[in-house]
């Protein structure tokens, strides 16, 4: 993203079972302000990031705290959380094939 690590805070909290059967300790942790939605209808939280140092097949967890300050109902299964925005409900899609396609290879770099 182009932060530089002097803007980290000092974190010291491990990750357990992120990396399987790894413990990981992030470089620190981040306020961002994040935005979901679109002009017309949208939902900006400041939020909290620990950044870690290792490839996973995601860019951001975001865990229950994340989901109560926006209101937001996960579906894990359709990729699909829903909250509520300035103008109504915000749809946030993923996308099956970017996730399978990237934990694969990722998957298939950690077998060789």
């Amino acid at each position: 993203m182009g932060i530089s690590r002097s803007k980290l805070c000092a974190s010291v909290f491990p990750f357990l079972g992120i990396v399987l059967g790894m413990r990981a300790y992030p470089l620190g942790n981040i306020d961002l302000l994040v935005t979901f939605g679109d002009r017309s209808n949208f939902g900006t939280e400041t939020l909290i990031f620990e950044v870690v140092e290792f490839e996973v097949s995601y860019h951001a967890i975001l865990r229950r705290p994340c989901y109560a300050m926006f209101m937001a109902v996960p579906n894990c299964n359709y990729l699909k959380p829903k909250m509520q925005g300035s103008n109504g409900i915000i749809t946030v899609s993923g996308s099956f094939e970017q996730a399978y396609a990237y934990g694969w290879e990722h998957r298939r770099r950690q077998l060789c």
